[in-house]
């Protein structure tokens, strides 16, 4: 019985953090639908000199971009929101040190998300959109739906923030047992191979050097996870690698 109560207290814990979440995440898209036109300014940045306009072919098209922008800075902006509430679910069930270590765990996730997004914007971004519309130039001539370009561009960055995360995937699942740095470490070489391989597939060009500029900060990252997984594992020592 008592387990039973104890579910259904999780359970109404958990409503409680997504609804919370959500109303966040619907008040800021709200704020964000009366920025779109700045926002959108700020999105074609990264295509100055390359992109003159952007045009809609549909009657929905324009207000379909709209909402997805929103959204987009929704999510974005209300992140540390999310993140709390994620945090404060999970944290009861890491241990006493885990409780302590909240506000670190969110900085470095926050951080982390947003530096990928910083990384994708600025890095990332110019040279995949150089390469794409030069590519067929004096053949076909550009015109670019604003829906598909703010789809390409939210994805990347998004994609960008994510693979960021990288360490703090691996610190949530050295705290509860599932990973362990001697593993990783042991299998650096095939991670490579994975990295290189998921890089060239979520490379929006097919030269190497825009590859070469995702699977970088992967592989940095990836070492960074064994270090976060040392210190982090709840059976972890400081021994050497």
């Amino acid at each position: 019985m008592d387990k039973e109560l104890t579910l259904v207290g999780h359970l109404a814990e958990l409503r409680r953090r997504i609804l919370l979440s959500l109303a966040v995440v619907i008040l800021v898209a709200l704020f964000a639908f009366t920025r779109v036109p700045e926002i959108l300014v700020f999105l074609k940045f990264p295509a100055a000199g390359l992109i003159d306009k952007l045009v809609f072919f549909s009657p929905t098209e324009a207000f379909l971009v709209y909402l997805k922008i929103s959204f987009f800075m929704a999510i974005a902006v209300s992140s540390p929101v999310i993140l709390y509430q994620f945090w404060a679910f999970i944290a009861p069930g890491l241990g006493e040190r885990a409780k302590k270590e909240g506000v670190l765990f969110l900085t470095f996730t926050v951080a982390a998300f947003f530096s990928g997004i910083a990384f994708g914007y600025f890095c990332l971004l110019p040279a995949a959109i150089k390469f794409l519309i030069g590519f067929a130039q004096g053949v076909l001539e550009p015109m670019i739906s604003v829906s598909e370009y703010v789809s390409f561009v939210t994805g990347l960055l998004f994609g960008c923030g994510l693979v960021f995360e990288m360490p703090v995937l691996s610190f949530l699942l050295a705290r509860i047992g599932v990973l362990d740095h001697r593993f990783l470490r042991k299998n650096w070489k095939y991670a490579v191979l994975a990295i290189f391989i998921a890089a060239a597939i979520v490379t929006p060009t097919p030269d190497a050097f825009n590859m070469c500029l995702i699977a970088m900060p992967m592989l940095v990252l990836y070492e960074l996870s064994i270090w976060v997984v040392k210190f982090s594992a709840p059976q972890c020592r400081p021994s050497g690698l």
